[in-house]
């Protein structure tokens, strides 16, 4: 077989091009056959480096002295960042004073360093910007149906008006057209932009692919880092939707009887970059899963459960106090709600600030460095449920107070950045009463509710539009209606929910599919759960008051 053309032949003897390749000459850097090592290294046995052939190119190559061409450098100086051979040293040229590094271990240092490198923008930049890509995708996939809504609008307002008012009605037409491209143009150039550092970040990849392999002293001892420029993320682009305003009709110009359209607004808010931890490989669900431990948190009733680390287990209940615990069931510290009244939901942000609903104050509270602070307060909503979501935002499930709506509102701070709450035939996605709405965030960037009152889980996408509603498996086995209580979700996206008249939990995949039951670790009354970074969940035992954590992958 011919080495050249066929990638399965084995490696050839460079001299006599037939035998298998045994050894290698680091220094020549040629395949050699144990019977043509003593032809190659005939000429000057002490220059060559014969090492066996897994082991090539694992001795550095250094660079020959300039001031003795004879010699190679194998030392640095600290203060004058020279490179230095052992006859520098013994002459009077060099300040004997002068700290010295063995190029041997700087070389190893930086071969670490483009190691780390390599591997953190592989794993952990790229994948951001990736998910910037699709953010943009998305919001470019949403164009057409956003801005029907303004076409759909205007056709509605054009009824009320006389014939004589179709051109000008044209002319607005043709405004939001008009917006619609800059808007288009305004996304496609932040895609490109956001391609073109993906692309030189690949660039930068297969150098640090060729430099990790690379023999060379010089250039490995030179290579300087761009990670920390590459994680500078770019702004964010926010283009702000242009308005329909209709006026009334009047007898006034065509054009003012129609409305306007706010003009298209684009603003920059700055990214923080949080390195995002690629799955190596899909874990597949137990054929029975099993209770790691038990933790007695001394709740009489428990409804929420959610976690940061190991360290930080934080349960509520029907009592004012929130409660802290390790795995191993050791409270670490409690916190009461400022009213005195229990929580109704709980969760932790990325820097472990608590945040907690008050359903009795319109409020929502963060706790950090034991000071409390009230950052949302609403009007004729009560805050219910609670999610951080992978970006730091906080989806908020809340109902009137006359408990006939219920929404979900996503807030930025105390800024309200999204509200979803009708699907796009108008009707009501979510169940409009007070009961439990318990609320997660997936992989995906789907929007989960268990929506208690419905008996179903509602699933939208990250724009709002419904993708399923689950309301149990096609046939079940169990007796009691299907009342999902707590949700959650694992690192591969599947959605777990508390079926708590049935003692079990559901196991769903990404689309809605059911997968399977966790009904055999004797639950009784699950509500709340959550999953840590290790996809063990956590499950709350209402009445019994414990959190049970469960190990339900292989």
């Amino acid at each position: 077989m011919d080495p050249h053309y066929d990638a399965q032949d084995v490696a050839r003897c460079d001299l006599c091009e037939i035998a298998i390749v045994q050894s290698y000459c680091d220094f020549c850097h040629v395949n050699l056959c144990k019977p043509c090592i003593g032809e190659h290294i005939s000429d000057d046995y002490t220059k060559h480096i014969i090492v066996p052939f897994q082991q090539r190119r694992s001795t550095p190559i250094y660079p020959k002295c300039k001031t003795h061409p004879k010699k190679t450098c194998e030392l640095q100086c600290k203060d004058c960042n020279i490179l230095l051979c052992t006859d520098c040293l013994a002459s009077e040229q060099h300040n004997k004073e002068h700290k010295l590094s063995k190029l041997e271990e700087v070389f190893h240092q930086k071969k670490d360093h483009i190691h780390r490198d390599k591997k953190e923008l592989k794993e952990e930049i790229l994948p951001v910007y990736e998910e910037i890509s699709t953010e943009i995708k998305n919001q470019i996939a949403n164009l057409d149906v956003d801005y029907q809504k303004f076409t759909t609008q205007m056709s509605k307002h054009r009824k009320e008006l006389h014939r004589e008012i179709d051109n000008a009605m044209d002319q607005r037409e043709k405004e939001i057209d008009e917006n619609k491209l800059k808007h288009l143009s305004i996304l496609t150039k932040h895609l490109e932009e956001i391609k073109q550092l993906q692309s030189l970040m690949q660039e930068s990849l297969h150098n640090l692919n060729e430099m990790e392999e690379s023999n060379e002293v010089t250039a490995t001892i030179h290579y300087s880092s761009k990670n920390q420029k590459f994680s500078k993320l770019p702004p964010k682009v926010i283009v702000s939707m242009p308005k329909f305003i209709p006026k009334p009709t009047e007898k006034e110009e065509l054009c003012s009887l129609i409305g306007k359209l706010t003009p298209l607004s684009t603003t920059l808010e700055e990214r923080v970059f949080t390195a995002k931890k690629p799955n190596t490989s899909v874990r597949e669900l137990l054929d029975e899963a099993e209770v790691l431990n038990t933790i007695k948190t001394g709740h009489e009733y428990l409804r929420s459960v959610t976690c940061l680390n190991e360290e930080e287990i934080w349960t509520s209940g029907v009592i004012a106090d929130i409660k802290c615990f390790n795995t191993q069931g050791v409270l670490q510290k409690t916190i009461k709600t400022k009213s005195g009244k229990c929580p109704n939901d709980i969760a932790v942000y990325s820097d472990g600030a608590l945040v907690y609903s008050d359903g009795s104050t319109w409020t929502v509270y963060k706790v950090k460095n034991d000071q409390t602070e009230e950052i949302i307060r609403l009007q004729g909503w009560r805050p219910f449920n609670l999610c951080v979501t992978s970006t730091g935002d906080l989806l908020v499930t809340m109902y009137s107070d006359d408990k006939t709506q219920s929404k979900v509102v996503r807030y930025s701070g105390s800024t309200v950045k999204q509200t979803i709450q009708f699907d796009d035939d108008g009707q009501p996605l979510y169940s409009g009463n007070s009961k439990s709405k318990y609320i997660t965030e997936n992989r995906n960037m789907d929007i989960c509710v268990a929506d208690f009152g419905a008996g179903a889980v509602v699933v939208v996408n990250q724009a709002g539009k419904l993708r399923f509603r689950y309301t149990g498996p096609p046939s079940s086995t169990k007796k009691e209606p299907f009342k999902p209580w707590g949700i959650t979700t694992d690192s591969h996206s599947r959605i777990l929910t508390s079926d708590c008249y049935n003692h079990c939990i559901h196991v769903l995949d990404v689309d809605g599919q059911f997968l399977r039951y966790i009904d055999n670790c004797d639950l009784k009354l699950p509500t709340g759960l959550c999953v840590d970074n290790d996809d063990c969940l956590f499950v709350c035992e209402g009445l019994k008051g414990n959190v049970k954590r469960i190990r339900y992958l292989k």
